[in-house]
């Protein structure tokens, strides 16, 4: 029988192990928000949060600030400004092109739709690419692997268009939600990257060489029989 009373609090933990995970999202969205103030430093900035919040979903442990500083440093200063660089001219790019296909111009209405979708598939390619555990060793092999991986993931990329839009639709309806989205983003896309990765050491423990269950001492068909 299994007993119940509540598990034991560290001191000074206000909430319980089950809020974290919580805690630490929104602690990283805050930082996020904060080091993304520059704006060139958005993509870092963003890439440095799925970073951290993976490794805190794959090794069951809490985040720390250092933690975050040093995988935004690991970007290194040029790779940051050019990521930074690279994403405002896509960004100013579409929009001039948007502006000048609602100006009244001939096949204006079909070139604002494909634009949207080319923007629509740019943003998601990005923020897979942000989602990429090996972003801070360059951004160009990330975009790579993240398009391999939209190619054979459609619903994940669903998914992550979904979420962009839960948090564009939330920031519409309250604006002081913009330093704390970029975590649940962050934490939502790490999510969907780790849908199709194989499970941790620590997760896979319980399988053997071919894939099965190991037998434990708790299992009927593990037990010898009876003499």
């Amino acid at each position: 029988m299994s007993s119940l009373a509540p598990q034991r609090r560290e001191p000074g933990e206000l909430f319980g192990p089950r809020f974290t995970l919580f805690a630490d999202m929104l602690a990283v969205g805050v930082a996020a928000a904060v080091a993304s103030l520059p704006l060139i430093t958005a993509p870092t900035a963003f890439a440095a949060a799925c970073a951290v919040l993976r490794r805190s979903i794959r090794e069951d442990r809490p985040v720390s600030m250092g933690e975050y500083v040093a995988e935004f440093r690991a970007h290194g200063l040029r790779r940051s400004v050019l990521a930074g660089v690279t994403v405002f001219a896509a960004v100013t790019l579409v929009v001039l092109d948007l502006a000048l296909a609602r100006a009244g111009l001939p096949g204006a209405r079909p070139m604002s739709w494909a634009l949207t979708a080319l923007a629509a598939t740019g943003l998601v390619l990005t923020l897979r690419a942000a989602a990429d555990p090996e972003a801070a060793r360059g951004w160009r092999p990330a975009l790579n692997r993240a398009a391999s991986r939209s190619a054979t993931d459609p619903t994940g990329c669903a998914l992550i268009a979904a979420a962009v839009g839960l948090c564009v639709a939330f920031l519409w309806m309250l604006p002081l939600l913009a330093l704390l989205l970029p975590g649940p983003l962050a934490f939502a896309i790490t999510a969907v990257e780790l849908r199709g990765e194989p499970p941790s050491d620590t997760e896979s423990a319980g399988e053997d060489l071919s894939g099965q269950p190991r037998a434990t001492a708790m299992d009927p068909a593990s037990r010898s029989p009876a003499s």
